[in-house]
């Protein structure tokens, strides 16, 4: 019997992946072209943004040139209070120790960023990307975010009581009460957002197991950041203070233009429109809580004219001054790959 060789060479080999292919993955010039378009979207994204709302700019700067600059000065410093608490709160929502500095530059930026795109969109990417190059996975920076959104609003109620146990006559003013429609809208956002995410999950299987670990992560890590009393007082005390900073914003604002109106009632204005119409996606709240600010000033008293003026120059100082240099600290965070 006759033995034929064994055949030990191996199959045919797969084909090499285009050259082409290769270089245009793995090409350090398209790599390098990618990160400064990264670099310079930030800059030119808020340069649109702020030609297209020019005159509203320019026209509160015209205000704000004739108000007295003590109590402007006196804004400033509560719109700065406003970035520290962001930062403060920011960290409360994840277990992980991130380094102060870089966590303030990256909420500045994020301010630039959350003026672009509605419901927070920016600032909320910005706070992921910022999370992920810290080393936390996108699960825990997921569910960090979410707790962020869900205990900013829980966190104001009790703020909204003090305000009406302490001036109980603020209650008198019917006119606060949002209309039907308003409550219907904001009623819609608050239910029908939870719902489509929901049915999106269910209707969609390759989304179900990244949900559920999202909810475990979210779950297990607001279980652990309620064990320690830093991250309690960070989480819950920066966000009830948050509000009423911004709030003082408007407030120093007002009393700079002569607004006659106490600061108690400019606070609480502020905080009841941003409660009544905060659920409706709009670009940094610009829009509808602007609206129903000034509603509530009036609703108290103020002059519609200088209610206007006031809301557009809190805009000036915690929108359109810091948008420049906002975009800039956003660029220069891409540009050292901290986002």
């Amino acid at each position: 019997m006759s033995l034929l060789p064994l055949d030990d060479s191996p199959g045919p080999l797969p084909a090499p992946a285009s050259p082409t292919t290769v270089s245009l993955v793995r090409s350090p010039a398209t790599a390098r072209l990618v990160h400064q378009a990264a670099v310079l979207l930030p800059i030119l994204l808020i340069g649109v943004w702020a030609a297209v709302d020019w005159p509203g700019m320019r026209g509160g700067a015209a205000r704000l040139a004739s108000a007295d600059p003590w109590w402007l000065l006196l804004a400033i410093f509560f719109t700065c209070l406003g970035w520290v608490t962001a930062a403060c709160v920011r960290q409360g929502a994840v277990p992980d120790r991130l380094p102060p500095g870089l966590l303030l530059a990256s909420q500045f930026a994020a301010g630039a960023a959350n003026h672009v795109l509605p419901a927070s969109v920016g600032a909320h990417a910005v706070t992921l990307r910022f999370l992920q190059n810290q080393g936390v996975s996108l699960a825990r920076g997921t569910a960090s975010i979410a707790l962020y959104s869900l205990v900013k609003p829980i966190a104001k109620i009790p703020v909204l009581l003090v305000f009406v146990l302490a001036f109980p006559d603020m209650l008198e003013l019917g006119a606060l009460v949002p209309d039907d429609g308003t409550l219907l809208l904001v009623t819609g956002c608050v239910v029908l957002g939870p719902l489509a995410g929901a049915l999106l999950v269910t209707a969609v299987r390759p989304l179900r197991r990244p949900a559920l670990t999202l909810v475990r992560t979210a779950l297990s890590d607001a279980r652990l950041l309620h064990t320690r009393p830093s991250r309690v007082l960070a989480l819950w005390g920066g966000a009830a203070v948050a509000p009423v900073f911004q709030g003082c914003v408007v407030a120093s604002v007002g009393s700079a233009l002569g607004l006659p109106l106490s600061w108690a009632q400019v606070v609480f204005a502020f905080l009841a429109a941003g409660t009544a119409v905060g659920a409706v996606p709009a670009p940094g709240g610009i829009g509808p809580v602007d609206a129903a600010t000034v509603f509530a000033m009036t609703a108290f008293g103020a002059p519609l004219g200088l209610a206007t003026a006031t809301v557009v120059g809190y805009r000036v100082l915690t929108v359109w001054l810091p948008l420049v240099p906002g975009a800039l600290v956003l660029s220069a965070l891409v540009q050292r790959k901290v986002l």
